[in-house]
């Protein structure tokens, strides 16, 4: 199986001034020397802030400076350099309200204002529109996590800013030919798991069929960015970008990145882990980077061997929550196309959903195990590593009666917890592996559950998620992003950064399960 880029990485910032600098990370010894000082706690920090003069001659002061007897690093950043805010740092707690009122008080918190044209030499990529943010440190929207916030909204009959974030993405897609990770320009290398396609259709809930005339485009942009380099691969194996040729004409998606270095909001920790990984530092780079666009950042299904992150191998995999996410992003297509009277072009696409569909249940179906794993393709062998994931061929009914019954009963005897699902079922004190729980998985497997006529176990599913939330935010007034399901629910941890307040996909699938029932 070869693997062939096609796109030139950048290089790695060299001891030298760079001649060019628009953004923060791209201060070369500058940047390097503040993160890996960790002058600040986290490393999001640092790219989000706004600096007070011109990045060059910042950085021509600090080289001159930073020799000088009693240099200090922190003071130096903190004259020229102005912090950005935490989202909902002053939002005042009352315990008294129920958690429905706490979420409806949160929104116009987590709103922000259409962008105007942002700062010089800010990494915000400016929007047209109203959009709301998780919380936290995480100040810019989120393309997965926004579809899980539309949910609460939804049930609030929030269709103005729901209809606002779906034209923002929109405006990315047609800027930019995808939508990045966030409306930073450090994720300008990478999306997240695509979900415009839901988002669209759950807005058409409310527009009607016109609103699949008014995103076709959109739509279109979204799905040519993932199969970009199709014609490469075709009765080949070899991967592209986010494709791979598994021969007889057999196409999947991976995970990828346009970068191969150090992520400017994790610089630290991706340069520490190069020092302990046996990969090439731009391998690893790249792998470390595509987990951060699966948003399963981290997550023991991408290492080689289950508990060592150094052994990250995230390219090498074909994840299957990603193809039923792109297989639904084909389906809307067809039924877009269906919707306008272009049948030729609904044929086309109704061509490639029942192929993706063979090829899911080819490569990621365990008939021995009864479960969908990811699939390496590498190693041409499943990952047998079992995870939420699996839920996603039940929540887009790509599964067989007697596959979801299987799948059904491993997650009542393995996945489900005192407090919800447990996202896998190792604990690695990776943030997406047990003890967590998390809200879109949640959703995903309640809604699986429901389709394949689990009642019982969904409702089970849906009464331990809601009475964890309740719990957690009658002891703290929060919700937050992630929950521990095994012990206590305040203790969820592992990551890079602490467990964040607020909290978009939260509120969105706890609205949109307490409106289940």
């Amino acid at each position: 199986m070869r693997d062939e880029p096609v796109r030139p990485p950048i290089p790695p910032a060299s001891s030298l001034i760079p001649t060019k600098m628009h953004y923060i990370h791209e201060l070369g010894p500058l940047f390097h020397d503040v993160q890996m000082a960790q002058v600040f706690p986290d490393g999001k920090t640092f790219p989000d802030c706004l600096p007070k003069a011109n990045l060059q001659t910042i950085a021509e002061q600090y080289e001159i400076q930073k020799t000088e007897p009693g240099f200090d690093l922190k003071a130096f950043v903190a004259a020229h350099f102005s912090l950005p805010p935490v989202v909902g740092s002053d939002f005042v707690r009352d315990t008294s309200r129920t958690p429905a009122q706490h979420v409806e008080a949160l929104w116009d918190v987590l709103t922000r204002l259409p962008d105007a044209e942002p700062s010089a030499q800010s990494s915000l990529l400016p929007l047209p529109n109203p959009y709301v943010v998780p919380g936290g440190r995480f100040r810019e929207v989120y393309y997965w996590d926004s579809y899980f916030t539309m949910l609460g909204l939804r049930v609030q009959g929030r269709w103005d800013l729901i209809e606002n974030m779906v034209d923002n993405f929109a405006h990315l897609l047609n800027t930019y030919g995808f939508v990045p990770n966030g409306n930073r320009s450090y994720y300008l290398g990478r999306s997240q798991p695509p979900f415009f396609s839901l988002m669209v259709r759950l807005l058409a809930e409310h527009l009607g069929d016109r609103a699949y005339l008014r995103y076709l485009p959109a739509i279109a942009n979204d799905y040519k960015f993932w199969m970009k380099g199709l014609e490469f691969i075709k009765q080949d194996s070899r991967a592209v970008e986010r494709l791979v040729g598994l021969g007889g004409n057999h196409v999947l998606n991976r995970h990828w990145d346009a970068f191969d270095t150090p992520r400017p909001e994790s610089y630290r920790e991706d340069v520490e882990l190069s020092l302990t990984s046996m990969q090439p530092s731009p391998q690893l780079y790249r792998n470390i980077r595509a987990a951060a666009e699966s948003g399963w950042d981290f997550s023991s299904r991408w290492f080689g061997d289950r508990t060592g992150f150094a052994s990250i191998c995230t390219t090498d995999i074909v994840p299957i929550d990603l193809n039923c996410l792109l297989w639904h992003l084909e389906d809307t297509i067809v039924h877009a196309c269906d919707a306008l009277g272009r049948a030729s072009e609904a044929e086309i696409l109704s061509k490639a959903t029942r192929d993706r569909q063979a090829a899911i249940l080819q490569f990621c179906w365990d008939e021995t195990d009864g479960f969908f794993f990811d699939y390496n393709f590498k190693l041409m062998e499943r990952t047998n590593h079992r995870t939420l994931a699996a839920m996603y061929p039940l929540f887009f009914k790509l599964a067989t009666q007697k596959q979801a019954d299987s799948v059904a009963e491993i997650l009542e005897n393995d996945f489900l917890k005192p407090g919800g699902l447990a996202t896998t079922l190792l604990e690695t004190g990776q943030q997406w592996d047990a003890p967590n729980g998390w809200a879109p998985l949640q959703w995903i497997s309640y809604i699986g559950l429901k389709n394949y006529g689990h009642d019982r176990l969904a409702a089970e599913v849906r009464s331990r998620w809601l009475n964890t939330v309740e719990s957690v935010y009658r002891k703290t007034g929060k919700m937050t992003e992630k929950y521990n399901v095994l012990h206590d629910a305040t203790n969820a941890g592992g990551g890079e950064y602490e467990n964040q307040d607020g909290f978009g996909w939260t509120n969105g699938v706890y609205l949109g399960m307490r409106d289940e029932g």
